[in-house]
């Protein structure tokens, strides 16, 4: 198994290290020391652990008078880990349809495929009938949740899908969200800044409470 270097290393950007593999093994150690992959095309693989971090505690998602009332509506239904290659793939799509690329190459799509498999990666979908319109996947380890992508191809379909996530975290007990940096939609809906120090401390107790 690979040996991260201490997440505190990392350079002002959150740059921690490069290379090494994907395998199942060395994403569940990295996801446990707070530290996740995201490289772009004919790069080594980048390993990363930003400060601050992006945190949404589950029962602080904020949701809009607006949001809740698409929701009772029921226009859409929502699922957990029925179309999980689906979801990943587009994730891709959208990022590329974004104008920037993607970092989910073939090679993240394959070992997010094999954590599934494994059962420590899990996708929410949501659907207009058939058409998968929203939806989100990432990486529990330990009972935090680590967020990697989104998408949605409908108006407040990636809110809907982050909704059923809380509500599975609440539900199940899953104490954080990890949604990495931070981005304007993600604080509309609730999720905050905390340090680095402060995220590697809480996955330090909640390892500790779950051992």
């Amino acid at each position: 198994m690979i040996e991260f270097p201490d997440p505190s290393q990392a350079d002002e950007d959150g740059l921690l290290a490069a290379g090494g593999n994907l395998e199942p093994d060395t994403l569940l150690a990295a996801y446990a020391k707070g530290i996740f992959p995201w490289y772009s095309e004919n790069q080594p693989i980048l390993w990363w652990s930003p400060d601050p971090r992006m945190v949404l505690f589950p029962a602080e998602f904020h949701c809009s008078k607006r949001l809740a009332r698409r929701m009772r509506q029921g226009l859409y239904t929502v699922t957990l880990d029925e179309a999980f290659t689906d979801v990943i793939k587009l994730c891709a799509e959208i990022q590329r349809k974004g104008g920037d690329g993607t970092w989910i190459l073939p090679e993240m799509m394959e070992a997010y495929r094999r954590m599934f498999e494994e059962k420590h990666a899990h996708s929410v979908e949501v659907w207009d009938g058939d058409e998968l319109v929203g939806g989100l996947y990432g990486v529990l380890c330990n009972s935090v949740f680590f967020a990697e992508s989104m998408f949605s191809r409908k108006i407040d379909a990636s809110k809907i899908a982050l909704a059923a996530l809380c509500g599975q975290a609440l539900r199940d007990g899953w104490k954080l969200i990890d949604c990495q940096f931070h981005t304007a939609h993600l604080q509309s809906l609730g999720a905050r800044e905390i340090s680095r120090l402060q995220f590697l401390q809480f996955l330090q107790l909640i390892k500790a409470d779950g051992d």
